[in-house]
């Protein structure tokens, strides 16, 4: 793993987004896996500021998001679509006919999950994805002993989870108790990994994922088995490490 210490939340939004850009630069039609919650929103900002002031295109370029809350409509404010919309995708030239996230709303729930994975199958895998961690190690909404063969699948999120995500609800009754996400091989199958941490509520999760074995019990652990992994934290985040 490479490490990236970072002195603050906003210098290390600007080193993902420097290693985003200049990937899309050289490759027009990456392949880009992105991710949902508080901690991507400053790299968001700083690629639609690249893109007005720099230009920097996503017209060919396909996004795969890692998750989706079950029984949110695309239009709900909370829901993961409605999130990349008015974080990313309305302020930059991607087509939204290339972007793709989970339908929680999808009538067949099993079949959903294998056509999004048929889809990241179409477009040769992703190049490049960004991941946060969860206080228990979940990376995307995989939780403490989700199999790391698992493909994209159905997920009872945990308490914790529920607990944490509530912030963006208005009551914690209003938090979904069921998510798709893309599963553990799929990410590991990700060609280059790049995963974010902020503050020192992610210390112990960082601390385990980097110092700690390699299990189940602790999916962010997995990623100690990737080639190609960058982890990108402020000093709070690594404050343990």
């Amino acid at each position: 793993m490479n490490i990236i210490r970072t002195s603050s939340y906003e210098e290390m939004s600007m080193q993902a987004a420097k290693i985003i850009i200049k990937q899309v630069k050289n490759n027009p039609a990456l392949t880009l896996g992105l991710a949902t919650g508080s901690t991507p929103i400053g790299l968001y900002k700083e690629l639609i500021n690249d893109h007005h002031n720099n230009g920097t295109s996503y017209k060919d370029v396909h996004t795969i998001n890692l998750d989706e809350y079950i029984g949110l409509p695309k239009d709900n404010p909370s829901s993961y679509h409605f999130f990349m919309k008015h974080q990313l995708f309305n302020y930059i030239d991607l087509p939204i006919e290339q972007t793709n996230v989970p339908n929680g709303t999808a009538e067949d729930l099993e079949r959903e999950c294998e056509r999004y994975e048929e889809k990241i199958r179409q477009l040769g895998g992703i190049d490049l994805q960004i991941l946060g961690i969860g206080q228990n190690g979940h990376i995307g909404f995989n939780e403490p002993g989700t199999s790391f063969e698992s493909r994209t699948h159905i997920v009872q999120l945990t308490e914790n989870t529920i607990e944490v995500n509530s912030r963006f609800f208005n009551t914690i009754d209003e938090v979904p108790t069921k998510s798709i996400t893309m599963g553990i091989q799929t990410i590991l199958e990700c060609k280059e990994i790049i995963l974010l941490a902020s503050g020192a509520s992610k210390a112990k999760a960082i601390a385990r994922m980097i110092n700690g074995p390699v299990s189940e019990e602790f999916p962010a652990s997995c990623l100690k088995k990737h080639p190609n992994v960058t982890i990108i934290a402020d000093s709070d985040a690594l404050q343990l490490v």
